[in-house]
Parts: C-alpha cells; sequence; structure tokens
C-alpha cells in the first residue's frame, strides 16, 4: 500500500475508530470479484474526477498503474469522467497523468 494521505493520518490520530471503519469497508469492497481491483481503482479515479479532487486523481492512477492499468485504460476512464462531469471532470482528470 501506498503511504497514507493527510487525513488518513489525522483521522488515525484523531478518530480511530472511524478510520477502522473505513478501512474494513475499503478491505471489504476492493479485492477482486466481478470486478477487478484495477476496475475498481479506476472506478475510484473517475469519482475523484468527478467530485473535482485533483490529487486524489494522480495518486489513485498511480495506484491502478500498480494494479496493472495501462495508459489507455487511465486515458478511456479520464474520457468517461469528461462524458459524465463535461470540462471541469476533464480538468481535473487531467492530474491522471503527473507521476
Amino acid at each position: 500500500m501506498t503511504q497514507p494521505a493527510p487525513w488518513q493520518v489525522l483521522l488515525e490520530s484523531s478518530a480511530p475508530e472511524v478510520m477502522k471503519a473505513a478501512n474494513a469497508t475499503r478491505e471489504s469492497v476492493m479485492p477482486d470479484g466481478a470486478l477487478s481491483n484495477k476496475t475498481k481503482t479506476l472506478m475510484t479515479m473517475l469519482c475523484d474526477a468527478l467530485l473535482g479532487h485533483d490529487g486524489g486523481v494522480a495518486t489513485i492512477a498511480n495506484r491502478a498503474r500498480a494494479a496493472g492499468a495501462s495508459e489507455e485504460e487511465i486515458a478511456e476512464t479520464v474520457g468517461v469522467a469528461f462524458l459524465m462531469g463535461g470540462l471541469p471532470a476533464l480538468v481535473t482528470g487531467s492530474n491522471a497523468f503527473k507521476k
């Protein structure tokens, strides 16, 4: 796993039970199932693009790469974000190409 995000560090020290619940949810949702972890990771990147979380998009794109996502898969995911969220999602989604 990658380094914890600043919000995770804050929750771990200030609200450890909330962080424990968040981690349990992630651990139950993200493993391979009907959808692969790679696909689910691309979906989380798409959501961050739609929500305007530029740093999250870059971080999650690198997680997707580590899970085996190609640059073409990342680009198509950014395209879906543009389709669903318009120009703001495209601008945020472009952060997927920061390495």
